[in-house]
């Protein structure tokens, strides 16, 4: 018996030392983020650090793809869904699918699934679309946007995704370009009130934790990412993409300050423009990416290129790829959004480490960085999505939101030809009222570009939402007959005896360089329906668009004026404002300029002589009983 005993206490000694192999650390919720951090580093292969620092699209991607090159993020591109109209669980499953795959690898690393969530979950069938960013600065309500982060975070989460590429932080300082609805302002101080949206997305930062470190607060929350580090909104004449010629000082008293302001309320990642500053592409330059933003700004997240933005380092695009590698990794982005065709990134950076012309150091500091979001995001402990928050999608409290943003976001321009005779609000009861226009029934033009497709859409069967008719005909008396014809000539107007008219036209939706445009006029048959319709009747002219848009000669022509925005899905905010049941309390947050050849103009400038200027917004009072 006595021998036996050596025997089994060498048996659990052995035991002991095998499960004390087994111990990883960074499998560990208890221990601290460094030491996770630091013992999972030290088990990874340089193919699985290139592979963390590799993002594909849904359409290129597998569990067996991620199993094989160890792909640490996948992303949808605009319009890039599983399935048209697809419901939530069915991009869960997606999800969950490809996720599986990572956690097959030697390691289990969890990837990190992201999409452009820049006006609520714009790409999913269902879900709530909020007012675009111009409109939202218009509110100069920080909180409200605030709350619209976290049902963002909701919504997006409600389909199994953790990260978001929003909130655009640019500060468009010229109309003509295609992105400045994505603006809040061409003021950087209501750009850098509104990143309140990122404690929205992500949670309260908690009292007392160290600044500049990414903050996720568990599975309602997504990580957020600031964009596009930076000028993107100073380009000469507005062109997408292109150069912006400002010095140092005007780069970061412009352009600079939101993004301190949003890596001290914790944003997880930070991706980098296309454009270029004084000529240097913002991907190749690493004074600001490695020196200004993570050596003085201190950020701690990690640096995300744009869609293909290595490879358009070089004019044209693609042409010098092995330096494109190099230029970019060396500049200090971290996770590289190569969509396509990822093979040739992965093999590329691989064989440059091999041969020492990019140091380990800086692959590592990319991985940390990668590892350290993921982490702080939970993903290690809930890789997998449920099914738990599929009823969040498109819910009516979200919708409410919606309407509560629209409402808050439009600004009158004009009401009645004198302080004493103003039109709006408008009676509800009347005997029979006109609506006009190419966007008074149309949701896809209300709610512009980045909206289920990339470029946007027309029609009504793109989503659900309700439109400024239907919400005109839910407001009106049911006594009111309201008549809608979409491009009604004068005569027509004339002989039918209608105590007003509502005209709502705009712009067609588009995104990015599609929308540059150096003319800024409202499209046909848009200014004939104002000429026809305000000639011969009492009229509000309702303008949906991403910017400021040339008015000047229609204005006499209308008795009112309003600024809608891109206001999104819920129409009825339109409606609620326009017939009194609220006030109009939106303020202009860009320069509504005369003419094109104004521009640039901005607030501040010496030559400033605007139509409407920047701060601009009558305001009404709500009916009692109307």
């Amino acid at each position: 018996m006595a021998s036996r005993i050596p025997i089994l206490l060498m048996g659990l000694l052995l035991l002991c030392c095998l499960a004390e192999a087994e111990y990883m650390k960074y499998k560990d919720s208890k221990q601290p983020l460094n030491v996770r951090i630091k013992d999972l580093m030290s088990r990874m292969t340089l193919e699985e650090k290139v592979g963390q620092m590799t993002q594909i699209d849904r359409t290129v991607a597998s569990a067996e793809v991620m199993k094989k090159y160890f792909i640490g993020s996948i992303l949808s591109g605009g319009g890039s869904v599983p399935a048209k109209k697809a419901s939530a669980e069915t991009w869960i499953d997606m999800v969950n699918d490809f996720q599986n795959g990572s956690l097959s690898t030697r390691l289990g690393i969890p990837m990190i699934y992201g999409i452009d969530a820049v006006h609520g979950h714009n790409n999913v069938y269902k879900a709530t679309i909020f007012p675009h960013n111009v409109g939202l600065g218009a509110t100069r309500d920080p909180e409200l946007v605030k709350r619209i982060g976290a049902a963002t975070a909701l919504e997006v989460r409600a389909t199994g995704i953790p990260y978001v590429f929003a909130p655009c932080i640019a500060v468009c300082r010229d109309p003509r370009w295609g992105r400045c609805y994505e603006s809040y302002s061409e003021d950087h101080k209501i750009v850098q009130a509104m990143t309140e949206i990122v404690p929205g997305l992500q949670g309260d930062l908690p009292a007392g934790s160290r600044k500049g470190v990414p903050f996720v607060s568990g599975k309602t929350k997504v990580a957020a990412c600031a964009k596009h580090f930076v000028g993107d909104g100073g380009t000469t004449e507005g062109i997408n993409e292109n150069n912006t010629v400002i010095d140092r000082h005007g780069l970061l008293s412009i352009h600079m300050p939101a993004y301190y302001n949003s890596i001290i309320k914790g944003v997880s990642t930070i991706m980098v423009s296309y454009s270029s500053w004084n000529g240097i592409k913002m991907h190749a330059n690493r004074d600001l990416v490695t020196g200004f933003l993570k050596n003085t700004l201190r950020f701690r997240g990690f640096v995300i290129s744009d869609w293909e933005g290595i490879d358009r380092i070089t004019t044209p695009s693609h042409a010098n790829y092995s330096y494109s590698i190099e230029a970019g990794i060396k500049a200090g982005i971290d996770m590289i959004m190569v969509p396509m065709n990822y093979t040739i990134f992965i093999d590329g950076l691989t064989s440059q480490v091999k041969k020492n012309i990019i140091p380990m150091s800086r692959i590592d500091d990319a991985v940390k960085r990668i590892l350290r979001v993921k982490f702080t995001m939970g993903l290690f402990e809930d890789p997998l999505a449920d099914k738990s928050l599929v009823d969040q999608l498109g819910s009516q409290e979200h919708r409410e939101l919606a309407r509560e943003a629209v409402r808050k976001s439009l600004v009158l321009l004009k009401n009645g030809e004198s302080a004493d005779e103003p039109l709006l609000p408008l009676p509800k009861k009347s005997s029979k009222i006109l609506v006009a226009g190419s966007h008074a029934d149309n949701l896809g033009y209300q709610c512009g570009g980045w909206t289920i497709e990339w470029q946007g859409l027309s029609g009504n069967n793109l989503t659900s939402g309700t439109t400024i008719l239907t919400a005109i005909k839910n407001t009106v008396d049911p006594q009111t007959e309201v008549v809608y014809v979409e491009n009604p000539d004068s005569n027509y107007v004339k002989s039918n005896n209608f105590s007003y008219a509502i005209v709502v036209v705009g712009e067609l939706p588009y995104a990015e360089t599609f929308g540059d445009n150096l003319n800024l006029t409202i499209p046909e048959p848009g200014p004939s329906t104002i000429y026809n319709v305000c000639g011969a009747v009492k009229c509000v002219v309702v303008v949906i668009s991403g910017r400021p848009v040339v008015m000047q000669p229609h204005i006499p022509l209308m008795d009112a004026l309003v600024a809608a925005w891109l206001p999104g899905s819920e129409g009825q905010g339109v409606a609620d404002v326009l017939f009194g049941d609220y006030g109009f309390t939106g303020k202009l947050s860009r320069t509504w300029f005369r003419t094109v050849d104004q521009l640039p103009m901005n607030v501040g400038d010496p030559h400033y002589d605007p139509l409407f200027p920047f701060g601009f917004g009558l305001t009404t009072k709500p009916f009692q009983n109307n």
